[in-house]
């Protein structure tokens, strides 16, 4: 049983196996653990990948196309002959250029130097990537980068430039993708446009080899460059920070130079092994002088046209916003600037800044020059003050046919103001306003002519923190009726304050200046009566004032002023052009009308300092208006030729500080005639109009300097001026009638019953819109709620005692004699016996009668003074006679009381006055309201016969005017 059981087990057991079947089993199951080693690791690599690209997105062929040839282009400005300004505000220079106009040298030398191998791989040079690794692991001393073209391309347009691993594995499968969806020129041209190398000689970064090689060599054509200077910029992108020649600001670097230098020699010897140029041409290389071939330092457009090119970004930019909201680049000058408009214009300027556009402006570069070489002579100005700053000025120069912006001076510091005082600094205007808000719409309607008349009066406005305010004029004179010609002429604030406020109306008045550019008008400028003189709420620009002014020189038509006249997109495509589009805004008549009365504010007016300093009047007409503001805060001129308009200011950059002394508050009228020399000098054909042309209807007139109405009979004042035939007046003079009358204060009244003869007057009066009566009786209401005012006779016009009478005396007979004058005494001046006296203290004294006696002979009358027009006598009696005088006090009723003492040779004592008799050749004390006649000259009045004392004052032959300030805001001055 037992050796049954141990033969069933020796059968049992199996036969030992061979080597070789054991070896067998090994390499089965080495292979085995080795593919699958592979799959985990492949695995793992494959999870560590993912990992990596997990959140980065598969790109498709329409994204790569449109990644790939996006780039920021720069862009430029032109001025309006087509040179130059300067590069748009940009750090980058970037200049795309098309794969057929790339050199085949160019090509050669950077694919020399950076992949040697690129028309054969598919996007990843492996070999160059396992060399690169070994060369990093083993950290040999040469170390090379294993990234192609492609990949580099792919990292610059889709990935960050910092070195990490992670962007090496996206790098990798980016450029298989590339070169799956792009040709090899694509790729290459790509990689061209996009790759920096370096500053270039006006510092800024240059992207491109087109950018490249106008940056660094001057050269707009790529064919023009040499072996040399290609293999010089095929060396630049490895590391373009280390071997830029120029610094930030385009001054020469000489060591990063010389690294460049070995830089390139690199590539000339890569050339050379891979037969892309010869023996001889690389030597002839390595001998050109490439620092003398480098560009000339140049400062960029931002160094020198500061505040041009910074204002050429602004209005590019809001034509591009107009052109992306589909209004044609149409701008909205009252759109308001909302947090959503001032993002969108943002992005339009980045649009701008980055698309390669070319703006061409109307800056002509030699008006713009002639200006600025006014501004910038620190000679022109006042010194510097510590406490009030620099003096600033702002000008515009705008061609009139087409609203063209030719020039401007922005300001005298960008380094210290980098704000645009001419389009974007809103001041008051002053007296500049008056002829767009006051006189041209009222030309316009017929409201008045320039011969018309107007009252220089006082006019009372509330006023909420004083009650009332009176406006006054520069001058503290209240002239009276004077021509609407000489009111201009002469900057008179009240002519103009009643053509805006009563006879235009403040809602017409701004409507029209609306229409002539006037963006600046707010809500509360509606209820601002002294507007039109400078109280406005914030002001005007100078471009918008300038821009109003030019349509009087273009008779009329007003242009919307502009700067940009035409921009072109990267592709050469015309995306905006300006085109002008005149308004006929009022009639050729009325801009001839203006024009003729601005002439005069030069050569008999306000702007003297013009006429004296203007050289080209024989050849180049101009005519314009001064204006200022309260206390010479600012100061303007606004003058025009047939051709150009030219609008300066003059101030500081707080209107607190104000102009002082003469020549600063005349400094806008200096500047302005300067700056007019010089661009007439510099730049003469834009002058060839050589006078303003006079159209149909206009008519030469005499009329009445009383009421600017046909002369009468009873005429003896006229006034001779041109009208537009339309408004010829067609009456007949009303503002004229011969009265007798009684002056008490200044004031003409009716007399009453029983007023003496002697102190009455009859001659030719006028008749105003307003009485003196009735502006006395508004004036006293006025002073009780005033806290500060003048006294009443200094609000009287210097005509107002030739004012028609329209009540009666207000003085009432008290029954009794007058208390009689005292301290009468003689002097004499001259051999002129001069009597004064005290006055009568009764207030129903109509005036004084002097008495003389020569001789001891009996008393007889010599002179009268009613009362107000002094206590002084002057009867023109000589030292030698033995003459005595007394004076005598007379009431309303007639009643006389003599004065108790006598002055003079010693006499008996003056018995009852008899009537009053006129000695023969008496001279009698004159008429203080008379005034002499005047020769002829447009607006000048005439007077027929001259030297008449009956002959109401006023008119446009009184002495020379100006204008003052008004209530809450500034006011103007001339």
């Amino acid at each position: 049983m037992v050796e049954e059981n141990k033969k069933k087990t020796a059968k049992q057991r199996p036969p030992r196996r061979s080597w070789l079947r054991r070896f067998g089993s090994v390499v089965k199951w080495m292979f085995i653990l080795g593919i699958l080693g592979i799959l985990f690791a492949g695995g793992a690599v494959s999870g560590y990948v993912a990992s990596i690209v997990k959140d980065d997105p598969v790109r498709s062929e329409e994204l790569i196309q449109k990644e790939v040839s996006q780039n920021a282009v720069t862009g430029f400005a032109y001025f309006r002959d087509g040179q130059p300004i300067g590069q748009l505000r940009t750090e980058e220079d970037r200049r795309l250029v098309e794969f057929n106009n790339i050199p085949q040298l160019v090509i050669d030398a950077v694919l020399a130097i950076e992949d040697n191998n690129f028309y054969n791989h598919k996007g990843v040079d492996f070999s160059g990537t396992l060399r690169a690794v070994k060369q990093k692991l083993l950290n040999e001393s040469v170390q090379t980068g294993g990234s192609t073209l492609t990949q580099q391309l792919a990292r610059r347009v889709f990935l960050s430039l910092d070195r990490t691993e992670d962007r090496k594995i996206k790098e990798i499968l980016l450029s298989l993708r590339l070169e799956r969806y792009l040709s090899k020129q694509e790729i290459l041209t790509a990689y061209l446009n996009k790759v920096p190398f370096g500053n270039g000689s006006n510092g800024y970064n240059v992207y491109g080899i087109k950018a490249a090689a106008k940056g660094i060599f001057g050269l707009d054509d790529l064919d023009k460059l040499n072996t040399a200077q290609a293999a010089y910029l095929a060396g630049l992108p490895q590391l373009p920070s280390k071997y830029s020649a120029f610094n930030g600001i385009g001054e020469f670097n000489e060591t990063a130079f010389h690294r460049a230098m070995e830089r390139q020699k690199l590539v000339l010897r890569r050339m050379l092994e891979e037969n892309k140029i010869t023996a001889s041409q690389y030597n002839e290389a390595l001998q050109f002088d490439i620092k003398g071939s480098l560009a000339p330092h140049t400062k960029k457009a931002y160094a020198t046209y500061p505040y041009l090119m910074l204002e050429t970004e602004r209005k590019a930019s809001e034509i591009l916003l107009s052109l992306n909201e589909g209004k044609n680049g149409v701008i909205d000058p009252n759109t308001s600037a909302t947090a959503d408009n001032n993002t969108l214009l943002e992005e339009a300027r980045r649009q701008l800044m980055t698309g390669g556009y070319r703006v061409y402006t109307t800056i002509d570069k030699k008006v713009y020059s002639a200006m600025h070489s006014i501004s910038e002579d620190s000679d022109n100005f006042t010194k510097d003050s510590k406490t009030r700053g620099k003096e600033q000025t702002a000008g515009m120069m705008i061609n009139n046919k087409t609203g063209a912006i030719l020039g401007m001076i922005e300001g005298r510091d960008f380094n210290i103001e980098q704000m645009n005082y001419a389009t974007q600094m809103i001041r008051q205007p002053g007296s500049t306003m008056k002829p767009i808000a006051a006189y041209l719409p009222a030309l316009d309607a017929g409201l008045i002519q320039p011969a018309g008349i107007l009252d220089d009066a006082p006019i009372i406005l509330k006023d909420g923190g004083k009650g009332f305010h009176i406006p006054k004029n520069a001058n503290n004179r209240y002239q009276g009726l004077v021509t609407a010609r000489y009111a201009l002429n002469k900057s008179l604030n009240l002519p103009a304050l009643k053509l805006f406020n009563e006879k235009v109306g403040i809602e017409k008045a701004w409507a029209f200046s609306k229409k002539l550019g006037i963006t600046t008008i707010q809500d509360d400028d509606y209820k601002a009566q002294t507007g039109v003189i400078g109280g406005l709420k914030y002001g005007v620009t100078v471009e918008d004032l300038t821009n109003a002014y030019s349509s009087i020189g273009n008779q009329g038509a007003f242009n919307d002023a502009y700067m940009i006249e035409k921009i072109v997109d990267s592709q050469g495509k015309i995306i905006y052009q300006h085109k002008v589009n005149p308004e006929q805004v009022y009639s050729k008549q009325t801009a001839y009308l203006m024009t003729d009365m601005l002439r005069t504010v030069i050569t008999n007016g306000t702007a003297s300092t013009v006429k004296k300093n203007y050289k080209h009047f024989k050849d180049v007409p101009i005519v314009g208006k001064t204006g200022s503001t309260q206390n010479y805060g600012d100061v303007w001129f606004m003058g025009y030729t047939p051709d150009v308009t030219l609008g300066m200011w003059v101030g500081y950059k707080e209107q607190i500080n104000t102009l002082q002394g003469d020549t600063q508050k005349r400094q806008a009228q200096t500047l302005w005639a300067k700056v007019m020399n010089a661009v007439i000098d510099k730049q003469p054909e834009l002058f060839v109009t050589k006078e303003f042309a006079k159209p149909e209807g206009i008519v030469k007139k005499t009329v009445s300097a009383y009421s600017g109405k046909l002369p009468t009979d009873l005429t003896d004042r006229f006034t001779t001026d041109i009208f537009n035939a339309k408004y010829v007046p067609k009456q007949s003079d009303d503002g004229i009638s011969r009265a007798k009358y009684i002056t008490y204060n200044g004031v003409n009244y009716l007399p009453l019953e029983g007023t003496p003869e002697d102190f009455l007057k009859e001659k030719i009066v006028v008749k105003r819109d307003k009485p003196i009566q009735d502006l006395v009786k508004e004036l006293l209401a006025a002073f009780k709620k005033m806290k500060e005012h003048q006294s009443l006779q200094y609000y009287m016009p210097e005509d107002a005692k030739s004012d028609f009478p329209t009540e009666v005396d207000p003085r009432v007979d008290d029954g009794n004699g007058p208390t009689p004058p005292s301290g009468v005494n003689v002097s004499y001046s001259t051999g002129k016996a001069v009597i004064t006296f005290n006055p009568s203290g009764s207030p129903d004294v109509v005036g004084y009668r002097l008495y003389r006696s020569l001789n001891g002979g009996a008393y007889k009358k010599q002179a009268v003074l009613s009362v107000g027009e002094g206590t002084t006598f002057t009867p023109g009696t000589p030292s030698g006679a033995n003459a005595s005088f007394y004076v005598a006090a007379v009431d309303v009723a007639g009643h006389e009381t003599s004065s108790g003492s006598v002055a003079g040779a010693v006499t008996p004592a003056p018995e009852t006055t008899p009537p009053p008799e006129e000695s023969p050749g008496a001279e009698t004390t004159p008429d203080p309201g008379a005034q002499p006649g005047s020769t002829e000259d447009p607006g000048m009045v005439i007077i027929e016969p001259p030297g008449s004392s009956d002959v109401p004052a006023g008119g446009a032959n009184n002495a020379a005017g100006g204008n003052a300030g008004s209530g809450n805001a500034a006011a103007a001055t001339p």
